[in-house]
Protein backbone atom coordinates (compact mmCIF):
# COMPACT_ATOMS: atom_id res chain seq x y z
CA UNK A 1 0.00 0.00 0.00
CA UNK A 2 1.54 3.31 -0.51
CA UNK A 3 1.23 5.77 2.00
CA UNK A 4 1.28 9.70 1.87
CA UNK A 5 3.30 11.46 3.74
CA UNK A 6 1.82 14.14 5.58
CA UNK A 7 4.02 16.28 7.79
CA UNK A 8 1.72 18.00 9.89
CA UNK A 9 0.66 14.79 11.80
CA UNK A 10 1.25 14.29 15.46
CA UNK A 11 3.41 10.99 16.58
CA UNK A 12 1.10 8.05 16.78
CA UNK A 13 3.59 6.44 19.12
CA UNK A 14 1.58 7.22 22.72
CA UNK A 15 0.94 4.92 25.42
CA UNK A 16 -2.51 4.97 26.77
CA UNK A 17 -1.80 5.01 30.86
CA UNK A 18 -2.01 1.87 32.56
CA UNK A 19 -3.11 1.14 35.57
CA UNK A 20 -0.67 -1.66 37.73
CA UNK A 21 -2.48 -4.22 39.33
CA UNK A 22 -1.45 -7.20 41.29
CA UNK A 23 0.08 -10.53 39.54
CA UNK A 24 0.58 -8.38 36.37
CA UNK A 25 3.69 -9.36 34.51
CA UNK A 26 4.35 -6.36 33.04
CA UNK A 27 3.62 -4.19 36.60
CA UNK A 28 5.95 -7.40 38.69
CA UNK A 29 8.91 -6.18 36.07
CA UNK A 30 8.77 -3.07 36.67
CA UNK A 31 8.93 -3.58 40.27
CA UNK A 32 11.23 -6.07 40.63
CA UNK A 33 13.68 -4.19 38.49
CA UNK A 34 13.21 -1.04 40.93
CA UNK A 35 13.64 -3.41 43.65
CA UNK A 36 16.82 -4.78 42.20
CA UNK A 37 18.40 -1.84 41.92
CA UNK A 38 17.77 -0.95 46.02
CA UNK A 39 20.44 -0.27 48.37
CA UNK A 40 20.90 -3.29 50.45
CA UNK A 41 20.65 -3.95 54.20
CA UNK A 42 18.43 -0.61 54.75
CA UNK A 43 14.89 -0.72 55.16
CA UNK A 44 13.15 1.56 52.01
CA UNK A 45 9.61 2.62 52.84
CA UNK A 46 6.80 1.50 49.98
CA UNK A 47 5.50 4.37 49.67
CA UNK A 48 9.17 5.81 48.50
CA UNK A 49 9.30 3.15 46.40
CA UNK A 50 5.83 3.33 44.80
CA UNK A 51 6.50 7.29 44.64
CA UNK A 52 9.67 6.32 42.22
CA UNK A 53 7.72 3.87 40.35
CA UNK A 54 5.43 6.96 39.36
CA UNK A 55 8.08 8.77 38.92
CA UNK A 56 9.61 6.41 36.63
CA UNK A 57 6.87 5.21 34.55
CA UNK A 58 4.97 8.03 33.88
CA UNK A 59 2.28 6.00 31.47
CA UNK A 60 1.88 3.80 34.75
CA UNK A 61 0.16 4.84 37.76
CA UNK A 62 1.39 1.82 40.72
CA UNK A 63 -0.36 1.89 44.02
CA UNK A 64 1.71 0.36 47.33
CA UNK A 65 -1.21 -2.24 47.16
CA UNK A 66 0.86 -3.52 44.21
CA UNK A 67 4.33 -3.00 45.38
CA UNK A 68 3.76 -4.85 48.76
CA UNK A 69 1.80 -8.11 46.54
CA UNK A 70 5.31 -7.86 44.23
CA UNK A 71 7.46 -8.09 47.14
CA UNK A 72 5.65 -10.80 48.77
CA UNK A 73 5.80 -12.87 45.97
CA UNK A 74 9.36 -12.18 46.23
CA UNK A 75 9.29 -13.24 49.71
CA UNK A 76 7.71 -16.54 48.83
CA UNK A 77 9.88 -16.86 45.90
CA UNK A 78 13.15 -16.82 47.87
CA UNK A 79 11.59 -18.54 50.89
CA UNK A 80 11.60 -21.31 48.15
CA UNK A 81 15.10 -21.10 47.00
CA UNK A 82 17.07 -20.75 50.26
CA UNK A 83 14.12 -21.65 52.93
CA UNK A 84 15.16 -18.50 55.33
CA UNK A 85 13.28 -15.17 55.14
CA UNK A 86 15.80 -12.95 55.74
CA UNK A 87 16.75 -11.92 52.28
CA UNK A 88 13.41 -9.79 51.41
CA UNK A 89 11.95 -8.28 54.82
CA UNK A 90 8.78 -6.73 54.91
CA UNK A 91 8.03 -5.00 58.11
CA UNK A 92 5.79 -2.00 59.81
CA UNK A 93 7.68 0.76 60.03
CA UNK A 94 7.24 4.04 61.82
CA UNK A 95 5.20 5.45 58.61
CA UNK A 96 4.14 2.81 56.79
CA UNK A 97 5.71 -0.87 55.80
CA UNK A 98 9.78 -1.04 54.77
CA UNK A 99 11.23 -3.47 52.63
CA UNK A 100 14.93 -4.46 53.20
CA UNK A 101 16.81 -6.95 51.15
CA UNK A 102 19.33 -8.57 52.71
CA UNK A 103 22.71 -7.55 51.85
CA UNK A 104 24.56 -10.37 50.14
CA UNK A 105 26.40 -11.84 47.38
CA UNK A 106 23.26 -13.99 46.67
CA UNK A 107 21.08 -11.64 46.50
CA UNK A 108 21.96 -9.67 43.11
CA UNK A 109 22.35 -12.96 40.68
CA UNK A 110 18.77 -14.56 42.49
CA UNK A 111 17.08 -10.93 41.55
CA UNK A 112 18.03 -11.27 38.28
CA UNK A 113 16.47 -14.48 37.61
CA UNK A 114 13.37 -13.27 39.01
CA UNK A 115 13.19 -9.99 36.36
CA UNK A 116 14.26 -12.08 33.74
CA UNK A 117 11.90 -14.84 34.66
CA UNK A 118 9.02 -12.20 34.45
CA UNK A 119 10.17 -10.37 31.24
CA UNK A 120 10.08 -14.52 29.79
CA UNK A 121 6.31 -14.42 30.95
CA UNK A 122 5.60 -10.79 29.21
CA UNK A 123 7.41 -11.65 26.02
CA UNK A 124 4.98 -14.82 25.88
CA UNK A 125 2.16 -12.94 26.35
CA UNK A 126 3.09 -10.67 23.79
CA UNK A 127 3.47 -13.12 21.35
CA UNK A 128 0.17 -14.71 22.40
CA UNK A 129 -1.65 -11.39 22.01
CA UNK A 130 0.10 -11.29 18.72
CA UNK A 131 -0.83 -15.13 17.46
CA UNK A 132 -4.51 -14.28 18.99
CA UNK A 133 -4.80 -11.35 16.67
CA UNK A 134 -3.70 -12.73 13.59
CA UNK A 135 0.89 -12.35 13.24
CA UNK A 136 2.77 -15.01 13.37
CA UNK A 137 3.10 -17.98 15.14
Amino acid sequence: MQLRDLSGLPDPLVQPPNVAEAGDPFAELRVVHLLARLPRGSAVRVRDITDRLNADYLDWSFSREVVVATVVQLQANWLSDYRNRDGIVLADGPAGPELTIEDSSRVDPWIERQAQRLRATCDERLREFATEEGGPA
